[in-house]
């Protein structure tokens, strides 16, 4: 149990070094870089909200919109359906149902027919010829889910293209997302990001001012298009989208993805002469005529961009449409003086804990509790230097977490020492009585720290925010602690007595 080969301690000490090197730089946080910290890796602990500052929104999605959103869609779906097959009636929206009225029986099963072809997931109602199409309370509530979790995927999109690290996001009940955002102390810019929703649709223009299907849209000068309502094309299927110049101006150049490209090229291949609408957020951007055949798939919008909306909608684009607009319900600002007193009380807890415990485990157990303390540092560096690796972010429950592992660090070599003890005790010789204090006590310090990370596990499976950054700094100083407490100071132990061999240990 003592003997370590040279490949065991060179392999121990290298783990010790780097995780020291890897650690280094989180300790310089909220202060300028210094000559030392141009030569340490950049890696460094992100820190959350209760740390360094930030924004907090409660947003609220806008579900009746969304609702009515998809019923207009299906409508429109159904009017050209019923116009194809010849069905003579136009329906309508009236309140949160589609309704029209057919008095014929054919017509009446054709109807129900193609409805159901076109979505399968709406209820029919019939009374006395008169129908009415609406989502049923089961279907609302899953629309409702998956529109949350869709908010959800694009706003973390968003947010991520920023720079930000380890935002926040959470569904709140059933319409509402918390999203927490490290770092930013004005939350205008993000609210100007989420309050778009970067809706982008091809139309083409209609010559008539009376047709049902025309809906009047403006530019951002002004000018006004009649446009079809039929969306010919979506920017669901864009791949991606960048900031460009388009005649010395800036502009936003689009690329679509396989299934885009092919529908892009018949379109421009039947329409030619005619002139398309590209629509973003309910203005036209852009209304070229279509010259010819579109092959590539990809294409320049070109409107009275500034440089910033060009990067700004690019973004958008990229990031993809919010299903439905976004309102913030309630904002809340952490500044960075409350964030760097919280740096400063937590840098004090550990200097203070440390203190404390090392000046116990020397009082108590003398050499062998100053190899304790120096694992234990050991122990915090594994712990900071895993954190920066991984970019997990850490909130003041993870210092608490960090403070207990210290104590778990330390309470592990307390049970090795005092077995110890009661080896001594037995009048056994050092290395008898060492090597059996290792081996007795390792069996409950692995009982006692597989149940603590079972416990930590839970924590992380089921809490959320801060609970969550508790439970990783608490699992990941478990593990550097079993390495720190019964390796590392195993091995220091071991070349010590291999150098003094001693004939008691008096001090223990």
């Amino acid at each position: 149990m003592l003997n370590f080969s040279k490949i065991k301690i060179s392999a121990i000490l290298v783990i010790c070094f780097l995780s020291l090197i890897y650690a280094a730089p989180s300790l310089f946080v909220g202060e300028k870089e210094s000559a030392i910290q141009k030569f340490l890796p950049k890696e460094k602990v992100n820190l959350g909200l209760d740390l360094q500052g930030g924004s907090q929104l409660m947003l609220e999605a806008d579900f009746d919109y969304y609702a009515k959103e998809q019923l207009t869609n299906l409508r429109d779906e159904i009017r050209n359906s019923f116009r194809e097959e010849s069905v003579r009636v136009v329906p309508e929206m009236v309140g949160n149902k589609i309704i029209f009225t057919i008095s014929d029986g054919e017509q009446k099963k054709l109807a129900k027919k193609l409805i159901k072809k076109l979505s399968s997931n709406v209820e029919i109602g019939e009374d006395s010829g008169q129908f009415q199409v609406y989502f049923s309370d089961a279907e609302l509530a899953l629309i409702r889910q998956n529109l949350i979790k869709q908010s959800i995927e694009i706003i973390r999109r968003r947010i991520d293209e920023t720079g930000t690290k380890e935002p926040t996001i959470q569904a709140q009940g059933e319409s509402r997302i918390l999203l927490q955002v490290p770092g930013i102390e004005n939350s205008s810019e993000l609210k100007s990001r989420l309050g778009k929703t970067a809706k982008m649709t091809f139309h083409f223009l209609s010559e008539s001012s009376t047709d049902l299907d025309v809906m009047r849209i403006f530019d951002a000068e002004g000018h006004q298009y009649l446009v079809k309502k039929e969306v010919i094309l979506s920017g669901d299927l864009l791949v991606d989208a960048n900031a460009t110049y388009h005649e010395g101006l800036p502009a936003v150049s689009f690329r679509f993805n396989a299934s885009g490209t092919r529908k892009f090229a018949e379109i421009t291949k039947n329409n030619v002469g005619k002139i398309l609408a590209i629509v973003l957020d309910g203005k036209v951007v852009t209304a070229p005529r279509i010259n010819g055949v579109i092959n590539q798939g990809s294409g320049i919008i070109s409107g009275s961009f500034t440089t910033e909306e060009a990067n700004e909608a690019s973004l958008l684009l990229r990031a993809g449409a919010l299903p439905t607009p976004l309102k913030v319900v309630e904002e809340r600002t952490v500044g960075p003086s409350l964030g760097l007193d919280s740096i400063k009380s937590g840098k004090i807890s550990v200097v203070v804990a440390i203190a404390f415990i090392g000046f116990f485990m020397i009082l108590f157990y003398g050499f062998f509790g100053l190899i304790a303390n120096v694992a234990m540092i050991v122990n915090v560096a594994i712990i900071l230097a895993v954190l920066s690796l991984i970019g997990a972010t850490l909130t003041l429950p993870g210092i608490a977490g960090i403070v207990l592992t210290m104590g778990m660090s330390v309470d592990a070599n307390v049970l090795i020492f005092e077995r110890i003890k009661e080896e001594l005790r037995e009048k056994k010789t050092v290395l008898a009585a060492v090597d059996q204090g290792f081996s007795q006590a390792f069996r409950t310090i692995t009982d006692s720290n597989l149940t603590t990370l079972i416990v930590a596990f839970f924590l992380y499976l089921f809490g959320n925010g801060p609970v969550k950054g508790f439970a990783v700094t608490l699992s990941i100083g478990i593990v550097s602690s079993m390495f720190s407490a019964i390796i590392l100071t195993r091995m220091m132990i071991a070349i010590w007595l291999k150098k003094k061999r001693p004939k008691k240990l008096s001090l223990i």
